[in-house]
């Protein structure tokens, strides 16, 4: 079968549901050794009428992109321009945490939910452990955020659903109690510890890293649509300067953080272009980063669902999930929870935003502190299991 098609349009929404289960996973096998096969009765490809998307301009990319951008560093021309902007920046962020309270000053609250339930923690990488930064290789967590994240491993189940790759944030975590989800959950590793409470079939075993692990990886088919895909990237971006493409494994990432803004433009329609060949992959928008994913109905609020199932979670009442998370991708999630309030998604921001999240924290330090009253609080609850 051909991969790619000669002019078809790239996917720029959600696709529709590839599945009507619940978590729209059934019939997804890990890729053979014989190759790929992208059979459309397992991959979703939106049924719609192509659209011409002659310029970037025109089809809301280089909106989306300015909208999921951070934004720019306040001028210093002058200091007292500077102290009116910080006093009335700060008075709407006091006005937004009206709707989106403090996760620090609600702890009480949560907790008293908590009460007789089993908590799961589920936490975005960048921007929630470790601060957002101009090099995406030298977003390091501290020491002190490392010793809260195992502390917090250690009473409860704790996943890190990222949109980088699975080996990459295992890399910069280094802890193996933890369940790892990369690529926005399209690749999940169970910890060795919990290999025997894994409650589903399409958990796989496999040989990673010399170590037999399980995995769960509803993508696997696209792995060479993928690579060839970030290779071809690489190059056609190669001359912008301050752009960085990165392979995901499921999905490519196209930073743009270092990039002039004048230059937007023309590292949006590099993307279009590449992806005008790839019918089977979309775009998504994460904080001025471009990521090229495959079409499947799979996101980081499915990797929860999957994930609470696995663990005979998935219909439990006595189960209060929390997510921690600073990105849009992680607004999936926060939906999901939302949902017949299962449980609490806390959006990780110094600037109002709307999101799905209930509650608020304002940077990795107040996640940090988060952790350890958890840690404390179970530790005064279950003095004996320390």
């Amino acid at each position: 079968m051909d991969l790619k098609s000669s002019k078809p349009s790239p996917v720029l929404t959600d696709p529709a549901l590839m599945d009507k289960s619940r978590l729209g996973i059934r019939g997804l096998l890990p890729c053979t050794q014989g190759g790929p096969s992208f059979s459309t009765s397992v991959l979703a490809i939106p049924k719609r009428r192509p659209v011409k998307l002659d310029d970037v301009r025109s089809n809301g990319w280089l909106d989306a992109m300015k909208a999921s951008s951070p934004p720019r560093k306040k001028s210093m021309k002058s200091v007292n321009l500077e102290v009116v902007s910080d006093d009335s920046s700060e008075t709407a962020y006091r006005s937004w945490m009206i709707k989106y309270p403090s996760a620090l000053g609600s702890f009480d609250k949560i907790m008293s939910r908590a009460k007789n339930s089993r908590i799961v923690i589920f936490l975005d990488y960048d921007g929630t452990l470790s601060p957002i930064v101009d090099d995406p290789d030298r977003a390091f967590m501290s020491a002190d955020m490392r010793l809260a994240v195992r502390n917090v491993a250690k009473h409860f189940p704790t996943a890190i659903i990222s949109g980088r790759s699975r080996d990459k944030v295992y890399e910069l975590v280094g802890l193996t109690e933890l369940y790892y989800a990369g690529s926005h959950g399209m690749d999940i590793m169970f910890p060795d510890s919990g290999s025997q409470s894994i409650n589903h079939t399409s958990v796989t075993k496999s040989t990673d890293q010399s170590k037999e692990v399980n995995l769960f990886q509803p993508a696997s088919e696209f792995l060479p649509m993928i690579d060839e895909v970030f290779r071809t990237l690489v190059e056609n971006t190669k001359d912008i300067k301050g752009a960085k493409v990165e392979n995901h494994k499921f999905c490519t990432s196209v930073h743009y953080r270092n990039v002039a803004e004048k230059s937007w433009p023309i590292i949006a329609q590099r993307v279009h272009d590449v992806l005008n060949n790839y019918p089977r992959l979309r775009l998504t928008h994460g904080r001025k980063v471009l990521e090229v994913r495959p079409v499947i109905d799979w996101d980081k609020g499915k990797a929860v669902e999957f994930l609470l199932e696995s663990l005979g979670l998935g219909d439990k009442n006595d189960l209060l999930p929390i997510y921690i998370g600073d990105d849009r991708t992680d607004e999936d999630a926060f939906k999901v929870l939302r949902e017949g309030s299962r449980g609490y998604g806390i959006i990780v921001s110094t600037v109002p935003k709307e999101s799905k999240a209930f509650f608020s924290l304002r940077d990795t330090s107040e996640v940090k502190d988060f952790l350890e009253a958890l840690v404390k609080m179970k530790e005064q609850k279950d003095p004996k299991k320390i």
